[in-house]
């Protein structure tokens, strides 16, 4: 089945549709980066795998639960939502520090403006002043890097879809900038920035700043939405099925209440990923989040199936499943929300390792929580699953990086590969150069750390390719092993991270392209622990960190994962060797390259020539 469709999805129309949906967000003005209408595609494979630390799918029935099982856990209590007293026994650190102080009220009643005035000298004298530093900041974004910076915070954005604008990347490298060597950004596997080096006192302006210029740090970290993720060729990409633009800004400013902070969301069990997706690609990785819009139409009507339930934790991985649900497109927002009130009201908030949102999946069985999110839905309805999928199952996934044509006849994107994300205040101030002289002011980010410059009139590719920041920094075509790999922070600024990973994931990859030659896309992904914010589980060949023992000696290494699969197949990879010593990797990456991928042997090759 082949199917197109139109739709437009003004600003004036998404005010008004938010309008009719929530009586409290009556007064919002939604931002948008960009609008454009939405177009066309077959059937959506449903996921699969069962690596080592997967368990088994939840039952697809409900599962018999007792009543009392199902009285929601918090309550709301002047605007904000609690836990219950009497649900309190055997809760984690977590859940005791949003009780002992709402962190929401850093910014609601400007905390952070006392607490930016504080000593850290001061600070450390207080445990209730520690847990605001350390703990509840996340609430806006704000992560102290104290066992590695201590004093200097990491700041996550909210970047729906990945769009961002010149000016906005001009202000992010004014404030890295002033931070000298402490000060630098990364695109992050969701599309977003973070940039580091941030000192407390400078909080309160850099907030300031950020809203004038369309941006927000506002609920980014701990238990709270992150980054809606989107299609990053949204509304330029010549076979995009919809665009998921406006999806995810609708997204965003519901969970953000329009950067002012929605209280009914800040109070989850646990962090909570969603994704739109807009092709058949699935550039979005809908597999590994909480809540994934796949296209699809029903009775002549464009909406989307939901899949639910996908996460990484370093005790289980889980791909998301099929919630036997279909929305129109009018629903997306309401459903998100009934489905978040289903997770704050019911998920367990003991074990951090067990407090995903599949694991309520889990307790319910499929059928239970999805009869959870009906109870909340307005109309107390939910369509089951659509067989129109339109996300064809069978799709070589494409390459955005280099110049790719446009659906607007006439005009290019280029796509640039930024060495495992990381950049510096100059390169983001001649990003945003290159965006406003060659483009429309505007860049994209993807969850592979690269960077989308769209809008490109083709008449200008020739002195774009030629700008020496493609020339010497950001190449649109990257050796082939380059081009898609991945790594985290590591432990150059993440506390959580047992090992250094992008320099060392950068230093190796070099040495094993001077021992083997490749001519397919490999994907390989580093993480510094078992969080694995570097998704190593998607990638061909995944490295997780880990200390392990060589000669008796205590050394960096890494766990390698084998066969994780993005796109239409996609499924997580298994565990193919554990605690190999980081400096013996590359022959065992070789190996892997030649007996798995296609590679050949520099000396053979060089013989056979």
């Amino acid at each position: 089945m082949t199917a197109t469709i139109i739709t437009t999805l003004n600003n004036q129309e998404s005010t008004k549709f938010l309008n009719s949906k929530f009586g409290e967000m009556a007064s919002f003005s939604v931002k948008f980066s960009a609008t454009s209408s939405l177009t066309s595609s077959k059937r959506f494979s449903k996921l699969h795998a069962t690596p080592p630390q997967t368990v088994a799918v939840p039952p697809s029935g409900a599962v018999e639960v007792a009543a009392e099982r199902l009285e929601p856990r918090v309550e709301e209590r002047d605007g904000y939502w609690v836990l219950k007293e009497k649900f309190r026994k055997g809760i984690n650190p977590a859940e005791k520090a949003k009780i002992e102080k709402e962190p929401m009220k850093l910014f609601t009643e400007n905390g952070i403006e006392d607490i930016a005035k504080i000593s850290l000298e001061e600070i450390e004298k207080s445990k209730l002043a520690k847990d605001d530093i350390d703990v509840r900041l996340k609430w806006l974004g704000l992560f102290h890097r104290r066992k590695h910076q201590y004093g200097r915070f990491m700041m996550r954005l909210k970047l729906p879809n990945g769009v961002t604008t010149s000016a906005q990347t001009r202000y992010l490298a004014s404030v890295i900038r002033k931070y000298g060597k402490d000060g630098c950004a990364d695109v992050t596997t969701r599309q977003n920035w973070q940039i580091r080096g941030v000192v407390l006192p400078d909080v309160p302006e850099i907030l300031k700043g950020l809203d004038e210029v369309g941006l927000t740090s506002l609920q980014s970290g701990m238990d709270n939405v992150r980054n809606p993720v989107g299609n990053p060729l949204a509304g330029i990409d010549p076979q995009e099925i919809v665009d998921t633009r406006p999806y995810a800004n609708l997204l965003s400013q519901y969970v953000t209440a329009n950067f002012r902070g929605n209280l009914s969301v800040t109070n989850l069990p646990r962090k909570w990923n969603v994704c739109v997706i807009g092709s058949h690609d699935l550039y979005e990785h809908p597999h590994i989040n909480d809540l994934a819009y796949m296209p699809a139409t029903k009775d002549g009507r464009f909406g989307f199936n939901l899949l639910v339930g996908g996460f990484f934790s370093p005790k289980r991985c889980a791909e998301a499943i099929p919630l036997d649900a279909w929305v129109p497109a009018d629903d997306v927002v309401p459903v998100c929300k009934t489905i978040l009130e289903a997770y704050r009201d019911l998920g367990t908030r003991g074990n951090r390792q067990k407090t995903r949102m599949m694991w309520l999946i889990d307790e319910l069985g499929v059928e239970g929580f999805r009869a959870e999110v009906v109870k909340r839905m307005p109309q107390k309805k939910l369509e089951r699953e659509s067989t129109e999928d339109l996300v064809q199952k069978q799709w070589e996934r494409r390459e955005y990086l280099g110049v790719n044509p446009q659906k607007q006849e006439g005009y290019s994107f280029v796509g640039l590969h930024i060495p495992v994300g990381r950049v510096q205040a100059d390169d983001m101030d001649e990003l945003a150069r290159l965006a406003e002289e060659y483009g429309s002011g505007e860049l994209r980010l993807t969850v592979e750390q690269n960077i989308i410059i769209p809008n490109i009139e083709n008449s200008k590719i020739d002195a774009l390719l030629n700008e020496p920041l493609l020339k010497n920094r950001f190449s649109p075509d990257p050796p082939i092993l380059m081009r898609n790999l991945v790594a985290c922070t590591g432990n150059q600024f993440c506390g959580q991270a047992i090992i250094e990973t992008k320099a060392r994931s950068m230093k190796i990859t070099e040495e094993v392209q001077r021992l083997v030659s490749v001519t397919q896309p490999v994907r390989m992904h580093w993480t510094g622990c078992p969080n694995s914010c570097g998704q190593v589980q998607v990638a061909d060949i995944g490295f997780m960190g880990c200390l392990t023992r060589k000669e008796g000696k205590t050394v960096e290494g890494a766990d390698v994962f084998l066969g994780g699969r993005i796109g239409s197949d996609s499924h997580l990879g298994d565990i193919y060797k554990k605690s190999v010593p980081c400096e013996d990797l590359v022959p065992i990456i070789v190996d892997l390259l030649v007996n798995n991928f296609g590679a050949v042997p520099r000396e053979r090759e060089e013989a056979e020539d």
